[in-house]
């Protein structure tokens, strides 16, 4: 909400009684409409301004139209060349309005810009933005230029509709994305044609979403209801099992209609991602008040039917294309890409009537080889029919896509350097990839199909390929089956998503129902995806290569969705430095495109790489803040995952209040919408917080539960990868018969994947159930694998494990050097219930231990990684309301944590708390 009122708490007031019960809940959207937001406030800032002489009005006019809602940085260059007299802005500042700068005009708050922008007349609006529109010339202004020329229109302009709606594309291809969703609006208010306005109002989704306004996407994709769609949303805010219901009856729908190729039924608008994962078929035009211009005319929306052959063309959905790079926009160049996977940097645009051999050039969805492809003037999308459309508007635009935070997502494996049109293209059962021959995809152009001829920057109907690395549109680019052979088309992709939110929910029925429905569209599965779907039916060396394949895309600068995937690939194969990597440089790259809604998906893959490798207290800190984000951009189900991530950390550190509440809260959310992941790694997260209390039975018994399946109750990849504590938990109960069994299948996947600290954690089990003497080996070879692996916390319990069983072998010697090893360990990782148990240990060996560490050499060595955040924030005068909200934890713990704080550090105040923090720079 603070976001939305631009951060004053006094509009936050006022817009709160006057919320819905749906939208303080967070089932609706907030207004985003700023006379909808806080009307009362804005009506005594206009007041404030129409006091002010008429001069003065008009110069903070010209430079609120300069400021909203997108900075063009065009004012001073505006009243220079209309030679404009800046004194009257004398007036503002003395009014405490405004004040005048070397650098333009800076308001003294947000809602002050919007009043003095409201308060002008249209007909003074629009000269502003004509004066502004005329004065931005510049290389790289293009964006702007064109918003201030849509907002001074008087009507609706084919010519202007098109020509915002290339400005946000390329704004978008430049990780504007606020800009890209403010121009695709506008553009979408002055079309005439409701196709371009579904399409455009796609655009405006999609980037809103990307950009993180969660509220003003759900809001834009409203506009046109639609099943796939639905099914987009509430798999990232809803529920799971809804979410795959809607996606495959969409997908089934789609393919049956159509024909796996979509021709006849684009799924998605180009530039539809997250907000624009369906036909953008219907659709309504912004408001004057949405789109800023303060126009009162606008083209109203139609309905079109949805069986229209030009009602738009898709781009690549996140799951179902996370290898393949963002689609290049009308009239923008081609993406190229570092050995056949998007490396975001840009190639030549296609020359006009360039063949084959030229640039990159896409196979719309339907075309069969052979057959002919129109031509469209003018820059029209490749497969349009309608020979009408306006000058340099494209097909459709084109957004990267946003992946989907939830449990693992879905890469499409693209095909290895070299292969040609027309070769066989390994695959594997289950997925696409290794193992098998497959057909030429459906609905896909083959080898031998003639390029279409494509005028200079025409848009494109269909996810492009990558071009090869330090490729020129000269030397010759493969087309799309060469270079993407498995490019999904509509039905594909749907059916992808579907398949996603049937591993979210960790339901295999739904799985199974997936994979029937892939079969019989003859849809081959993506890449990650059907890696999980393999192994969550046993075929383990499937899964390996699958998985292997999409783990290997992982270089920097490369797309954020690709980058994430191959974390999650990375992580499944226990590959868990590698999984950081990628991790790591997806959030780095989103951030570098604007992609805040993808930074937080990121994030939350990455806490499974800190679980392990010794760095709770960052991976706590990280999963923190990336909480905080994700409740503000609108992913309710990603902030679940990430409480639940949070609960295993403050497991990890034994945080025992923290870890409970936040697992509680996690599991009371993932419970009421299907969410088998976030529940599944909750409940793990207690069972670890009672093992290393000592509380096996319990430990045992919840591990137990993590094997029952069903929407939200359990989840078999992280059953999996539990199964070690499971085994140490049932052995210390006597309950070896289902641990056994369950250590069977763990092993089978370690020996699949080959991974150092899998088959090291097998041996481990292996240790447990067999008796006295026999364990020792199994041991020493576990101890051996860790020296190869990254899971350091697990070698540290290792070794635990191992010093506990040969000092009841009474092997005194090497067992107290195991233990000091543990004990060290769990102590750098601030691991105090596993440093206990080998402090015990010790003891009962008759071996003198350190005592725990209260050195205060720093804070991090006193507090736990939750206690220090707390404190760092009570020094900078947050109150335990704002702290708890920060957090997503009740004030109680807050308070609880802060008493915890006062007593280790040995003060009383917070003043002192302020003054300890500034002395040791913690």
């Amino acid at each position: 909400m603070l976001r939305a009122v631009y951060g004053d708490p006094r509009a936050a007031a006022e817009l709160m009684p006057r919320l819905t019960e749906r939208q303080s809940a967070g089932l609706d959207p907030l207004p985003t409409e700023p006379a909808e937001l806080a009307p009362t406030l804005l009506r005594a800032h206009r007041a404030r301004i129409q006091s002010l002489p008429d001069d003065t009005r008009l110069l903070l006019l010209l430079a609120a139209a300069d400021q909203y809602p997108l900075p063009t940085h065009a004012f001073l260059r505006a009243v220079t060349a209309a030679r404009l007299d800046t004194r009257p802005l004398e007036a503002a500042e003395a009014a405490g309005v405004a004040q005048a700068t070397a650098g333009g005009v800076v308001f003294r708050d947000a809602w002050t810009m919007i009043a003095a922008y409201e308060t002008g007349s249209p007909a003074d609006r629009r000269e502003a933005h004509r004066l502004l529109a005329r004065v931005l010339c510049g290389d790289g202004e293009t964006p702007g230029r064109s918003w201030h020329r849509g907002a001074g229109a008087l009507g609706p302009s084919a010519r202007l509709a098109a020509e915002l709606g290339a400005a946000a594309r390329q704004a978008h291809d430049a990780g504007l994305l606020t800009t890209a969703r403010a121009l695709a609006e506008r553009a979408a208010a002055l079309s005439p044609d409701a196709r371009d306005q579904s399409r455009l109002l796609a655009l405006a989704a999609a980037c809103a979403w990307q950009s993180g306004d969660g509220d003003r996407a759900r809001r834009l994709a409203a506009a046109g209801p639609e099943e796939a769609l639905t099914g987009v949303l509430a798999l990232r805010a809803g529920n799971a099992s809804e979410a795959f219901d809607a996606l495959l009856g969409a997908a089934v729908l789609r393919g049956s209609e159509a024909g796996e190729g979509g021709g006849e039924h684009p799924e998605v608008p180009s530039g539809g991602a997250e907000g624009a994962d369906a036909r953008g078929e219907s659709s309504r035009t912004p408001s004057a008040s949405a789109a800023h211009g303060g126009q009162e005319h606008g083209a109203r929306a139609t309905r079109v039917p949805t069986d229209h052959p030009s009602t738009g063309a898709h781009a690549p959905d996140t799951a179902a294309h996370a290898a393949v790079p963002p689609v290049p926009a009308a009239g923008f160049a081609t993406p190229r890409v570092a050995g056949g996977v998007g490396a975001g940097a840009v190639g030549p645009p296609v020359p006009d009537g360039a063949g084959a051999g030229a640039a990159a050039l896409p196979v719309p969805d339907g075309v069969r080889a052979g057959s002919v492809v129109p031509r469209v003037s003018g820059g029209a999308g490749v497969g349009s029919a309608d020979p009408r459309v306006p000058d340099g508007a494209g097909a459709g635009s084109a957004t990267p896509p946003a992946p989907h935070g939830a449990g693992a997502g879905a890469a499409a494996l693209p095909v290895p350097d070299g292969v040609r049109a027309g070769s066989v293209v390994p695959r594997v059962s289950g997925g696409a990839g290794v193992g098998s021959e497959a057909p030429p995809v459906p609905g896909r152009a083959g080898a031998g199909t003639a390029a279409p001829r494509v005028p200079h920057g025409a848009g494109v109907g269909t996810a492009a390929p990558p071009v090869p690395d330090g490729a020129d549109a000269a030397d010759g680019a493969p087309d799309l089956v060469t270079a993407y052979p498995f490019a999904p088309g509509p039905a594909a992709r749907l059916l992808a998503r579907a398949t996603e939110a049937a591993i979210y929910t960790g339901d295999l029925r739904r799985c199974r129902e997936a994979a029937r429905a892939a079969d019989r569209l003859g849809i081959v599965a993506p890449g990650t995806l059907g890696a999980l779907a393999a192994a969550f039916d046993g075929r383990y060396e499937d899964a390996r290569d699958l998985l292997m394949a999409a783990a290997g895309r992982c270089g920097p600068g490369g797309d954020p969705t690709l980058l994430m995937h191959a974390g999650i690939a990375a992580l499944l194969l226990g590959d868990h430095t590698g999984a950081a990597t990628a991790t790591l440089r997806a959030a780095a790259s989103a951030r570098a495109r604007g992609a805040t809604a993808t930074v937080v998906q990121a994030m939350e893959f990455r806490a499974y790489a800190d679980f392990w490798t010794g760095r709770p207290r960052a991976g706590e800190a990280a999963a923190a803040e990336a909480l905080g984000q994700a409740y503000a951009t609108g992913q309710d189900n990603g902030a679940c995952h990430l409480q639940a991530a949070l609960a295993m950390f403050a497991a990890i550190t034994g945080d025992a209040d923290v870890c409970r509440e936040r697992a509680a809260t996690a599991r009371s959310y993932a419970l009421a919408r299907g969410l088998g992941l976030p529940a599944a790694l909750a409940q793990w997260a207690l069972a670890y917080l009672d093992l290393s209390s000592g509380r096996f039975a319990a430990a045992a018994a919840r591990l137990r539960a993590l094997a029952g399946f069903g929407p939200g109750h359990g989840h078999r990849a992280i059953r999996h990868l539990a199964t070690p504590h499971y085994v140490e938990a049932a052995v210390r109960t006597g309950d070896t018969r289902v641990a056994r069994a369950a250590h069977a299948d763990y092993h089978r996947w370690a020996s699949a994947v080959l991974s150092p600290d899998d088959l090291a954690l097998s041996a481990r089990c292996r240790a447990l159930l067999v008796p006295g003497e026999e364990a020792v080996e199994h041991y020493r070879e576990a101890l051996e694998l860790h020296s190869h692996g990254t899971r350091d916390f697990e070698r540290a319990r290792t070794e635990l494990l191992f010093g506990s069983a040969l000092r009841r072998l009474r092997r005194r010697t090497e067992a107290r050097d195991r233990l000091h090893s543990a004990l060290e360990a769990f102590d750098s990782f601030g691991a105090p219930h596993c440093a206990a148990q080998a402090r015990t240990e010790l003891r009962a060996l008759g071996a003198p231990s350190p005592p725990a560490s209260t050195a205060p050499d720093g804070l991090t060595t006193r507090l736990t990684a939750q206690q220090l955040l707390v404190a760092r924030m009570a020094a900078e005068g947050a109150t335990n309301r704002e702290i708890a909200d920060r957090l997503a934890l009740s004030p109680r713990t807050i308070d609880h944590h802060l008493r915890g704080v006062f007593t280790r550090l040995d003060i009383r105040s917070r003043i002192e708390l302020v003054r300890l923090l500034g002395e040791v720079g913690d």
